[in-house]
């Protein structure tokens, strides 16, 4: 076939990646200079008024194997997994996950920017010059009035279209049952005043009960001269003369253009060559390009450019725990949509063409707390535990151990029991203490790398893990939708232990019902059920650190790759360490920094 696009040979900034940071920085900078040529390269197709883009409840649809919006990325078995072969979906379409993703609205603590600051020398990376940007972006239609929100960006933020059952009773038992935790109408502020409260999940939904997403608020509803987004061109890697960043190599992807000549071709950049493939991707072009740690690049006969081991070190991620429960038959949740009920997806459909309403206008998460232990619960959390809490929690009241949530539906189990209804409780780890890893396993920019995503690596995150299923199982058995736990998918404690499931249990229990007693064999029960079914929160980050070189460092705090000239990554890939929220709205902060940043060295001012 014909090549799909017609790439001009040179231009002044090239993007290798056209995700959420990617056009964030490439828009901001086409407005403006606007005599400034810009490409972005996108591996995955465009999104461009695509239905199950826009349409929020479709959100699902993008983690099927069949997908051609996500690129799915293996882990290597491990025990930390359960000797699973887990995959970790990454965006791969313009806008990134900012197009797929599940559209919850949850901001970082101010402590996570400001340990980058701090912790790491970079400037300008503090709270205090990071939020702004976040204002800058968003506007809060729940209240734009509201502290610390943004009210004129071009993101907005809504609750959705209707709050489910089992959101209304988490935030109300929740906030009964547990000591000192209230609800709370503001949850996603960035002080310790969010923590250890329940609350109802905004969205980045906007009022028409359209997803919120940086391509069709960024990109698609403007004009540009000067900036062209490619996509199904998947970067290779980037072209170095001299020590010098001077363009990338690129192919035409055959998964969005079958048959398209597989072939490499190159484009130059007179000023800048920004990547921007997210966490999972960027490290890999590194590597490919000759960036990377010499004993990685030397495997696959990769001329060595700069030996920076930091390069595809340090992942992390929100290792994720969910528990479904069976719910009232008159319930409202997701789980038609979950099992692709073609009936119940027609229905939904007509009434959200009709008038933007309904499941289809929201994504079924309306409930959360950020928990972290007090004093005197710090004991149920075990002695491998403290040395965590004293390391990284107890001087940061603002940091959650992890998000507990409520979900109207059960991807996992829907499928399974057609008939049943279904609510889940889900535990995200904030700060995983776990770290992994991934690298190329050769120069086939197509193949899995060798990845090892670490989870559970750490005793402390188990204890984490384990702490919140007991949790969550307290709250939702005395939810009044409650209808048993779905026990194949629940811890198989010992027998005639007494933390046991009673299979009798079919109803929600008083509020003053005994809570279950934990033997050491049942945490062990508990652990091994977090090992086997522990996933991805889709979170990656890390893989490309801001640090100094010294420590590891990929970028400096201008985000320019060490020892390269005119070359900068620019994505989730360079948190050097991680953020407790949705990373959504960070990947949105580093977008809107490094645009600064190049504008600044442009010499202008956004």
């Amino acid at each position: 076939m014909s090549a799909p696009h017609k790439i001009e040979p040179s231009y002044d900034i090239v993007f290798a990646g056209g995700g959420t940071a990617a056009l964030i920085i490439a828009t901001r900078l086409a407005t403006a200079f606007p005599d400034l040529k810009i490409a972005v390269l996108e591996s995955g197709p465009g999104t461009k008024g695509k239905f199950e883009h826009t349409t929020p409840g479709l959100y699902i649809s993008h983690l099927a194997p069949t997908s051609k919006t996500a690129q799915f990325y293996f882990s290597k078995p491990t025990p930390g997994i359960g000797g699973r072969d887990l995959a970790f979906p990454s965006g791969m379409c313009v806008g990134g996950g900012s197009s797929i993703n599940f559209m919850l609205y949850n901001r970082p603590s101010a402590s996570d920017y400001d340990d980058w600051e701090t912790k790491f020398g970079n400037k300008g990376w503090g709270s205090d010059k990071i939020i702004p940007l976040l204002q800058k972006a968003e506007t809060y239609d729940i209240d734009p009035k509201k502290a610390n929100h943004g009210d004129s960006g071009p993101l907005h933020v809504t609750y959705g279209s209707e709050c489910f059952e089992v959101g209304k009773q988490y935030i109300d038992v929740g906030s009964k049952y547990e000591k000192d935790r209230p609800a709370t109408d503001e949850g996603s502020g960035f002080t310790a005043d969010s923590i250890n409260k329940f609350f109802q999940m905004p969205k980045w939904i906007n009022k028409d009960g359209i997803r919120s997403d940086i391509a069709h608020n960024y990109y698609y509803n403007l004009e540009f001269k000067n900036l062209s987004v490619f996509d199904g061109v998947r970067v290779n890697r980037v072209l170095v003369t001299n020590g010098t960043a001077t363009g990338v190599e690129y192919l035409f992807d055959k998964r969005v253009y079958e048959g398209a000549s597989q072939d490499l071709k190159t484009v130059s950049a007179s000023r800048l060559v920004v990547v921007s493939a997210g966490a999972m991707g960027s490290p890999l072009i590194l590597e490919r390009s000759g960036i990377g740690r010499k004993e990685v690049l030397e495997k696959f006969n990769i001329p060595v450019l700069q030996d920076l081991p930091g390069v595809g070190e340090n992942y992390q991620d929100h290792p994720a725990v969910f528990t479904p429960y069976y719910a009232d038959t008159n319930t409202t949740t997701m789980d038609g949509i979950f099992r692709g009920d073609s009936e119940f997806i027609a229905n939904t459909i007509e009434k959200y063409n009709k008038d933007r309403s309904g499941w289809l206008a929201t994504n079924g998460v309306d409930a959360i707390c950020k928990m972290r232990p007090r004093p005197d619960e710090l004991a149920e959390l075990g002695p491998e535990f403290q040395k965590y809490w004293d390391e990284v929690l107890k001087d940061h009241p603002d940091k959650p151990l992890f998000i507990l949530m409520a979900t109207g539906g059960s991807p996992g189990d829907a499928p399974a029991e057609p008939t049943k209804k279904f609510i889940c409780h889900n535990v995200f780890l904030s700060y995983a203490a776990s770290r992994g890893y991934l690298h190329i396993k050769s120069t086939d920019l197509y193949e899995n790398p060798d990845f090892d995503c670490g989870f559970f690596t750490d005793p402390a995150d188990l204890a984490a893990a384990r702490w919140g299923y007991k949790k969550g199982r307290e709250i939702f058995r005395r939810l009044p939708i409650y209808r048993g736990a779905r026990l194949a998918a629940h811890p198989q404690f010992p027998p005639g232990s007494a933390a046991a499931w009673d299979p009798a249990e079919k109803s929600p229990v008083p509020f003053d019902a005994p809570v279950f007693k934990y033997t050491k064999e049942d945490d062990e029960a508990i652990d091994k059920f977090s090992r086997d079914v522990v996933i991805t929160s889709w979170h990656s980050l890390g893989t490309c650190a801001m640090k100094p070189r010294e420590q590891n460092g990929v970028v400096d705090g201008s985000l320019n790759v060490y020892g390269i000239q005119n070359l900068k990554v620019a994505d989730l890939s360079i948190p050097p360490t991680n953020v407790h929220s949705n990373t959504y709205a960070t990947a949105i902060a580093v977008g809107e920094k490094a645009a600064v940043i190049i504008a600044e060295e442009l010499g202008g001012k956004l």
